[in-house]
């Protein structure tokens, strides 16, 4: 009898351990639990067609929350992210209207626009890092600076990309979609980043960044790292909206900011930083991904599904934080 009590602990005790190794878990959970109800309310939506649909939609925001993940990491964040994406959208079509649809100009074009993002996750990071200022406020700003430069590269939307970059987005290879091989190509990606020091580093400066700095870190050099990589998966986040909307705009990355953000929370990272997976923020993509398709399915009206959207987002970030809370505690 004395020892039912201990066992009875153990078990809360090891379910705590194991969310706090696996944060990501809550959202799997969701992620489960909203295929099921899109397959109720709409059976053809577990088709292999509709999934390559979602998946082809939300790869950018995929993209964007593992972008923001990395910033993150370290306990700031990006606003500017959005921005980004804006920018390298209008950058790459303008060039490309220029230069012409070839093979290799696209994959010219995709490098410029590889370094576009880039720049702008330096600036970011050397605003935030080195200069010492509020990420939050000066990644706002900075988000106004490039948007800026995106409306004055392209002040109309509807700029259209050449046939090549929405063919192959849209496309097969060896019978697959092109989206599904960009799954796994970002998969592989991340698993190897994952592993590198730069990954440990930016969990070490979020989670204590006097401890980080007085044990030898060098931590501006870190969170710009950081910042720089927020840049790059920014800016593939923006071929991948090329691609699907075979078009340039100015503003076309406005609302992504902030989804990137409930994405990144959604998926198990702490703000503070220090705490999260990548895992985590891609399937908190796709999270909000179906909430807006299951919206659709049961068939709400249109005035209200905005509503019923962000309603259905707080309620699954409240399950996600409490549930990740309660393994922390």
């Amino acid at each position: 009898m004395k020892g039912a009590p201990t066992a009875a602990a153990a078990g809360p005790a090891g379910l705590r351990q194991f969310l706090v190794r696996f944060p990501f878990l809550p959202a799997l959970c969701i992620l489960i639990v909203l295929l099921a109800l899109n397959g109720i309310f709409e059976p053809r939506s577990l088709s292999f067609r509709s999934l390559t649909g979602i998946v082809s939609t939300y790869l950018a925001l995929m993209m964007l929350a593992v972008a923001q993940t990395y910033v993150v990491y370290a306990g700031d964040i990006d606003l500017s992210v959005g921005a980004i994406v804006s920018l390298v959208n209008v950058a790459i079509v303008a060039l490309l209207q220029q230069m012409g649809g070839g093979g290799l100009t696209v994959l010219a074009v995709l490098g410029i626009g590889l370094a576009v993002g880039l720049a702008c996750g330096i600036v970011n990071g050397l605003v935030v890092a080195w200069l010492r200022l509020q990420a939050i406020v000066a990644t706002f700003a900075t988000s106004i600076l490039f948007t800026g430069l995106a409306l004055w590269i392209m002040p109309v939307a509807g700029t259209p990309a050449p046939a090549a970059v929405w063919r192959t987005y849209g496309g097969r290879i060896l019978e697959i979609p092109f989206v599904f091989w960009a799954v796994a190509a970002l998969a592989l990606v991340l698993a190897i980043l994952a592993r590198t020091r730069l990954t440990t580093q930016l969990l070490a400066v979020g989670d204590d960044a006097v401890r980080a700095y007085q044990s030898g870190l060098p931590v501006t050099r870190i969170r710009i790292r950081g910042y720089a990589l927020c840049g790059v998966f920014a800016a593939l986040a923006a071929f991948c909206v090329t691609g699907d909307t075979a078009s340039g705009d100015p503003l076309v990355g406005a609302k992504m900011t902030l989804s990137s953000v409930a994405a990144v929370v959604l998926g198990g990272c702490a703000l503070s930083g220090g705490v999260g997976t990548v895992t985590g923020s891609v399937l908190a993509a796709v999270i909000i991904g179906l909430i807006n398709s299951l919206v659709y399915f049961v068939g709400t009206p249109s005035e209200w599904q905005n509503l019923v959207q962000g309603l259905a987002i707080i309620v699954a970030l409240m399950a996600g934080v409490l549930v990740t809370r309660w393994a922390r505690s």
